[in-house]
């Protein structure tokens, strides 16, 4: 078969934004423009329809043997290098007869540095002023993502435009996930001393985030009336941006798509990211695919199905007898679910009398969970004992650091354990959005209390309940003060990986609980 005989699904990420979403259409008929002879049908991965699926049925049903789907991403994050993949893997089984290809994504391409500087050149052609290239600073603003090699081509391309165009200095910010974030980095722009900055948005179209971004600028103009402050377009509906995506599917389909494998950390270990190498690909988007179209009033749907957690019949049982076992009226009862598994845990009734929560710091774990979904633990075998099925279910991440080259490296340097270094890690990795359950380390306890004190550090809910005799009564009566931050802890000894796990998984459940009821009241409101 001739590789000139394709459709092209062009894979897009989706917005609130009903203008982003308009644009991309835009795009599809530009691109449709500009290869008639081309079949070209659009999807989105979630928000918007019609769906990926949904797209790739039509262009099947319209006699299509050779599919190419194109991401259209600027950059290969996890769009481009999990959820897209995924869909194509579920879509290749589904219709076994279609031959599937896919494109890379756009990445650095020199027409879109073509269309930054035209979209540079623009901003400065609507001011009356004549300000000196060397005497202006270019703020770049990226989307920002958990991929440090994505993150890093925003500073290339800021790079090649500062030199290329002759700007004095240039800075890079991201809207969301990676630092300095917008705000921030505008700042920081302005203290440089420049007397113009420009501020470009890295993006394709139209959407919540550019508008915050332009929003961002306007704050700083009002703020620094001494600087000119300019905004540039976003790249939008443009020949150059439709030919880049017909050319990446070209690429897909001769099989020259080009990844960047060599700095992928799905592939090779990136310092701070070892533990994603073999991340298996998988969708992200199940919850909201669609979303926009199932809240309109033209076409309902049924909420996204939310199964409860179903205990073993054994489990269950064990439940019962232990809910039979005692009083637990002096308990709240938000508290149940994890005293009652601890006892399921330790076979001892006794085990729950020495548990100490902080007010209301069940409640407040169970929604941090559905919130930033990230746990954080001192070992691995509290990360062990995390129950994979409800993780997945809730889509939480966990994250151990103590084996990781860079925590060997932190401790040797530092004089620390390496679980008390794993949890320095994790509060210069992930800040303020973690549930940290620390079941074995008195210096992970420690360190965690010093870096709450002396660093402002303010984990969303902190479980320690690390066993043995040297330094646990002592870590935990400074967990237990530390007023800063909701924690579950207890005294004396007793505790372990175990425990510290089994408490977690009991947020967990409550959390899946609390949704799966809500949806239920939804239902039959």
């Amino acid at each position: 078969m001739s590789t000139q005989d394709y459709s092209i699904v062009l894979a897009g990420h989706g917005s609130r934004d009903p203008a982003g979403i308009t644009e991309f259409m835009a795009l599809v008929d530009l691109m449709r423009q500009r290869a008639p002879q081309r079949r070209i049908y659009h999807g989105f991965l979630e928000f918007a329809t019609p769906t990926i699926d949904q797209a790739v049925a039509e262009a099947i049903a319209d006699g299509a043997n050779t599919v190419v789907m194109t991401p259209g991403v600027l950059l290969a994050a996890t769009h481009a290098k999990n959820d897209m993949p995924s869909e194509l893997l579920a879509l290749q089984q589904e219709h076994p007869d279609t031959t599937f290809h896919f494109g890379a994504a756009m990445d650095l391409h020199p027409r879109l540095l073509e269309l930054c500087r035209l979209r540079i050149i623009e901003a400065e052609a609507r001011s009356p002023r004549t300000v000196a290239r060397t005497d202006t600073c270019l703020v770049v603003v990226g989307r920002g993502t958990t991929d440090p090699d994505a993150n890093s081509e925003i500073a290339k391309l800021t790079r090649m435009l500062e030199e290329g165009m002759g700007f004095g200095a240039s800075f890079v910010c991201y809207s969301g996930t990676a630092r300095p974030l917008v705000a921030d980095g505008l700042k920081a722009a302005s203290l440089l001393g420049f007397a113009r900055i420009v501020v470009l948005p890295y993006f394709l179209f139209d959407g919540v985030l550019v508008k915050r971004i332009y929003g961002a600028v306007d704050d700083l103009a009002a703020r620094c009336p001494d600087i000119e402050v300019l905004s540039a377009p976003y790249l939008g509906v443009h020949e150059h941006v439709a030919e880049v995506f017909l050319e990446r599917a070209q690429e897909g389909v001769e099989g020259r798509a080009s990844m960047n494998c060599s700095l992928c950390k799905y592939r090779v270990q990136i310092i701070g990211f070892e533990q994603q190498v073999g991340t298996p690909q998988q969708g992200h988007h199940g919850k909201v695919r669609g979303l926009l179209a199932k809240d309109s009033s033209s076409a309902p749907a049924a909420a996204p199905a939310w199964p409860p957690y179903v205990p073993h019949p054994i489990e269950a049982e064990s439940m019962r007898i232990i809910r039979e076992g005692r009083d637990w009226s002096a308990f709240p009862v938000e508290q149940h679910t994890a005293l009652h598994r601890l006892v399921h845990t330790t076979g001892d009734f006794s085990s729950v009398d020495e548990l100490v929560f902080s007010p209301g710091a069940a409640d407040i774990g169970m929604r941090a969970l559905l919130r930033c979904r990230r746990i954080v633990t001192d070992v691995t075998m509290v990360e062990t004992g995390l129950k994979r099925a409800v993780l997945q279910q809730l889509e939480v991440e966990t994250w151990c650091g103590v084996h990781d080259p860079e925590t060997y490296l932190l401790a040797e340097a530092h004089g620390l354990t390496r679980s008390a270094a794993g949890i320095r890690r994790a509060w210069e990795k992930f800040g303020n959005d973690v549930i940290v359950a620390i079941g074995d380390a008195p210096t992970a306890i420690m360190e965690l209390v010093r870096l709450v004190r002396e660093h402002g550090w303010r984990p969303q809910l902190v479980v320690g309940l690390p066993v043995g005799f040297v330094g646990t009564r002592e870590c935990k009566d400074a967990l237990r003060g530390l007023l800063q931050v909701p924690r579950i802890t207890n005294s004396g000894t007793r505790g372990g990986s175990p425990w510290a796990a089994t408490v977690v998984n009991a947020l967990m459940i409550d959390a899946i609980g609390h949704v799966y009821q809500q949806q239920q009241a939804a239902q039959n409101a």
